[in-house]
C-alpha cells in the first residue's frame, strides 16, 4: 500500500475497511475523491470474497414489461410514453398470459415485472397478473412491482401498505425489484422527478415488505447532477434500512443513460465513474449481501471489468424482454445471453458462474423439475 503514495486519510479509512470496521459517509467520501481506483478494486473484490467466495450468480429469468403509460414523467426517463403516443403499449392479462406461455417447459426460475405506473390500473388487476404468471408457470418465482408501482396501486386501492403487500404476497409475488429509488436526496428528487413518490415512501414499502417476509432488492440512479455525498447519502439510507430489517438481498447500481429523455445534454459519467460506483458501493454496505452489475446497462464489457471491483451477480439471461435500458441508448439494444454466453465472461474474469434462483440459492439443474421453485 505504501508504494501507491496515498494521503493519511486514504491509509487511515483502508485500515478501517482491512479492520473490517465499518467506514463512516465522511470515510466513504475519502475513498471515492482520493483513493486510486486500483486500490477501491482491490479492497472492494477483498470483501467481495467474504461475502461469497469466488462466485459471481446468474439466474434464468425473463422481464415482462406491462405498460410504458405513466402517471408520473420523470425528467431522466426514456421509457415513459403518454397514453396516446405510437411508441406507447399497455398489454392485456391476455397479453401477458401469451409472452409467459412462450416460457413454458423452459428452464427459467424467474419472471421480473415492471412497468409504469398506469393512471387506470388498480391492485386487483395486479394482482390478477400475479396469480396467471404462477397459474402458467408455477415453478417460477415472480419478482414484481417497484416500490413506486406499488405505493400507487395500494392507496388506490385504499389499503395499508401491509394490507396491499400482503394480498400480493398470496396471490403469489414472492420478491420485490429496487428500481424507483433513483436518489433518495430530496433537492435532487425535486428537480428530476418531481411528482415520483419520496424517499420515506421507498423506503416504507420496504419495510414493510421485509416485515412480512418479502424479500427485495435495492438500486441508485447515478451520474446526472447528484454529487458523491449525495450517492452516499444514498447509500447510509439504505444501510441502515438494512441494519433495521436485513431484508434486502441485493444492490444494483443504476447508471443514468442519456438518450431520449430531456436530460440528455448531460452526457454520461465514465466508465471509471462506474467502477468506483460499484467499488466504494461493495465497500459502504458492509450489510449486504450481495452488489449486483446489471449487465444490460453496462455491456457486457464492463460488466466483466465490474467483477473486478466487487459485484458478485450480472442478472441473468433476460432473453430480450426488457426494453428500459435499451430506450435510454444502452449498448445493449436486445439484451440477451445464453447460459453459454454468460459463464464465459465470468470465468474471463477470473470468477466462478454459478446459476441461482431468486433467493440466491444454487440451482442444482441435475435436480431442476418444472414442478417448483428452488427456494
Amino acid at each position: 500500500m505504501e508504494e501507491l503514495n496515498l494521503t493519511p486519510d486514504v491509509k487511515r479509512v483502508v485500515a478501517k475497511v482491512r479492520g473490517r470496521e465499518r467506514i463512516s459517509r465522511e470515510d466513504a467520501e475519502i475513498l471515492w475523491m482520493q483513493a486510486p481506483l486500483a486500490l477501491l478494486g482491490m479492497l472492494a473484490v477483498e470483501l467481495k470474497r467474504e461475502k461469497s467466495g469466488e462466485v459471481v450468480f446468474y439466474n434464468r429469468n425473463i422481464h415482462v414489461e406491462p405498460t410504458n403509460v405513466c402517471v408520473f414523467n420523470c425528467r431522466f426517463c426514456s421509457y415513459h410514453k403518454a397514453a396516446e403516443s405510437p411508441m406507447a403499449w399497455d398489454y392485456s392479462l391476455d397479453k401477458v398470459r401469451e409472452i409467459v406461455s412462450g416460457y413454458v417447459g423452459k428452464e427459467i426460475t424467474e419472471v421480473h415485472i415492471v412497468g409504469g405506473v398506469h393512471p387506470k390500473h388498480d391492485l386487483w388487476h395486479y394482482i390478477d397478473m400475479v396469480r396467471l404468471v404462477k397459474e402458467v408457470l408455477p415453478y417460477v418465482a415472480v419478482k414484481a412491482f417497484t416500490a413506486i408501482e406499488l405505493g400507487y396501486m395500494i392507496r388506490k386501492a385504499g389499503l395499508t401498505l401491509e394490507e396491499g403487500l400482503s394480498l400480493l404476497k398470496d396471490a403469489g409475488m414472492e420478491a420485490i425489484p429496487g428500481g424507483g429509488a433513483e436518489i433518495f436526496a430530496p433537492d435532487i428528487r425535486s428537480q428530476i422527478c418531481p411528482d415520483k413518490g419520496t424517499a420515506e415512501e421507498w423506503l416504507a414499502v420496504h419495510r414493510e415488505a421485509h416485515k412480512l417476509g418479502i424479500p427485495t432488492n435495492s438500486t441508485i440512479l447515478y451520474g446526472h447532477i447528484e454529487s458523491v455525498a449525495h450517492r452516499i447519502d444514498h447509500l447510509d439510507r439504505l444501510r441502515k434500512l438494512q441494519d433495521e430489517t436485513g431484508g434486502f438481498n441485493a444492490f444494483i447500481p443504476l447508471k443514468y443513460r442519456s438518450a431520449g429523455n430531456s436530460m440528455s445534454h448531460l452526457g454520461e459519467v465514465s466508465i471509471t465513474e462506474d467502477l468506483k460506483m460499484l467499488a466504494v458501493s461493495r465497500i459502504f454496505l458492509d450489510n449486504f449481501p450481495h452488489v449486483k452489475a446489471y449487465w444490460p446497462m453496462y455491456g457486457k464489457t464492463v460488466t466483466e471489468l465490474a467483477l473486478s471491483f466487487g459485484a458478485d451477480d450480472i442478472d441473468g439471461t433476460i432473453d430480450d424482454t426488457t426494453k428500459i435500458y435499451s430506450m435510454a441508448g444502452a449498448e445493449e439494444q436486445k439484451p440477451s445471453m445464453t447460459v453459454a454466453d454468460i459463464e464465459k465472461l465470468v470465468r474471463a474474469a477470473g470468477f466462478e458462474p454459478v446459476e441461482r434462483d431468486t433467493f440466491y440459492n444454487p440451482v442444482k439443474r441435475s435436480n431442476f423439475t418444472r414442478n417448483e421453485t428452488k427456494q
